[in-house]
């Protein structure tokens, strides 16, 4: 992977080949969020710090201030947080003319901790616990999403009704149609491996208009930080040449849903050793992998809500559409909400299946690493792997089926209070009931007719 130095956009800036810098927070639903610094101020000065309202961390997806946070609210005034960048997430952006970019750290402006909520700080609390296992998480998220015909300007006049997809037929694997598509997906593919994200592929997906990137592994929060930019840089490249996007989980009832699948391993921390892999092993699991997807399984409804954080996130889980609808592990199969992959290797990972398109990558991450973790300090036992088609399968442990459920279960778990604390967690269940009560206010006719029926 290329890195791109604070020397090297030092002498960028003086040479005139940089004269923007994006510092930006991700913000709970997975966006960047942030300033356009100019280039010689950035190098002179905000390179250190700089500072944001701390709404960012409290708005729902229209960026209203929702009210009933502890964190911030009207009564104590909105103040600031304290941007850190993290320089190594720094890199040009080949897709903007003369700009580079970075991802920061959230701190208390009085305190100065960094603010627990913040989705790479929770990711960071699990990487930490790692660490001090002696381990080392190893991930990779496959994005889907679709691409429109109609620029995004276009498509919000129309009231984001009578959409265009990029192609009239189910695209999956097709290499005529994506051919059609290469002037954004090419676009996207070198210009994501321009800013240091090494991109395997892109592909078409089972829908019309419907694509799939991927890009290798990487240590946990290198792997969230290049989601979130990829899905930035997919909007953005697509706007450059009049198209849209969208990576709603579920667009159309009739379309196939938009997941975001995270594989996931253990390894050493100089990453020379799966933990994962046991050579005399069944399938190759070892104690330790059996363990943690034991976690994973034991958790699963716990953590759905971090896999799925909207109410169009659940229209997703259809019989029959390559979604999951259950909570079980199995062999190379696309029904089970969990999935084996790479068995007898090295390469040996659970793959989740159950998260889809529009979750925040930094806090599924966060979620899936908790559970393991807890079925590995607590030697979990492993149940059998599901046989056949999970979604016939009866009295087979279900994904939570409305955001409703999903919240529940999010704020009665003991489990994510232990490893992120009670304040974070009650964060995010005010986040979830604020969806569900805009939902019960807003929902319109022409959405239940098409399936989007109240949950």
């Amino acid at each position: 992977m290329t890195t791109y130095t604070f020397d090297e956009l030092k002498k960028d800036v003086a040479e005139g080949r940089i004269d923007t810098v994006l510092a930006c927070l991700v913000d709970m639903q997975g966006r960047l969020m942030g300033k356009r610094f100019q280039g010689q101020f950035f190098v002179e000065s905000a390179y250190d710090e700089t500072h944001c309202c701390n709404y960012l961390l409290a708005t729902d997806m229209e960026m209203e201030t929702v009210p009933g946070y502890r964190a911030t609210s009207w009564e104590k005034g909105y103040g600031d947080y304290t941007l850190k960048p993290d320089m190594a997430t720094l890199r040009r952006v080949p897709w903007l003319e003369g700009t580079a970019l970075v991802i920061c750290d959230a701190y208390d402006h009085h305190t100065h901790a960094e603010v627990p909520h913040s989705p790479r700080a929770m990711l960071k609390s699990q990487v930490a616990r790692l660490e001090a296992m002696g381990l080392k998480a190893y991930m990779a998220s496959e994005l889907e999403f679709f691409l429109f015909d109609q620029s995004f300007e276009s498509v919000r006049a129309s009231g984001y009704r009578n959409l265009n997809p990029a192609s009239a037929y189910n695209e999956d694997y097709h290499i005529f149609q994506t051919t059609k598509e290469e002037e954004v997906m090419r676009a996207i593919r070198n210009g994501l491996q321009g800013a240091g994200i090494p991109v395997e592929n892109t592909k078409g997906e089972a829908s019309a208009g419907q694509e799939e990137i991927n890009v290798r592994y990487a240590d946990a929060l290198t792997m969230a930080d290049r989601h979130a930019i990829i899905k930035n840089a997919t909007k953005e490249i697509a706007w450059s040449k009049g198209k849209s996007v969208t990576f709603l989980a579920k667009w159309n009832y009739s379309a196939a849903g938009s997941s975001s699948h995270i594989h996931q391993s253990l390894w050493s921390l100089d990453g020379k050793t799966s933990k994962f892999f046991d050579k005399d092993a069944d399938h190759g699991m070892s104690e330790m992998m059996k363990h943690y997807v034991a976690g994973l399984l034991a958790h699963a409804s716990e953590i759905t809500y971090f896999l799925a954080p909207y109410i169009n996130s659940y229209k997703r889980y259809m019989a029959g559409t390559f979604a999951p609808t259950k909570a079980v592990w199995s062999m190379d199969n696309r029904t089970a909400g969990y999935r084996l992959c790479g068995d007898g290797t090295k390469g040996i990972r659970i793959e989740c299946r159950v998260g889809g398109s529009d979750l925040n990558p930094h806090l599924a991450m966060a979620a899936l690493l908790a559970a393991g973790i807890d079925g590995i300090e607590k030697k979990m036992e492993l149940e059998p792997q599901f046989v056949g088609d999970a979604y016939g399968g009866k009295e087979v442990r279900e994904i939570p089926k409305t955001l409703r459920d999903a919240t529940d279960h999010l704020n009665g778990s003991a489990m994510l209070r232990g490893a992120f604390g009670d304040d974070v967690i009650d964060h995010y269940v005010r986040a979830a009931k604020w969806e569900q009560e805009e939902y019960d206010r807003r929902v319109t006719d022409w959405e239940v007719a098409r399936g989007f029926e109240r949950a």
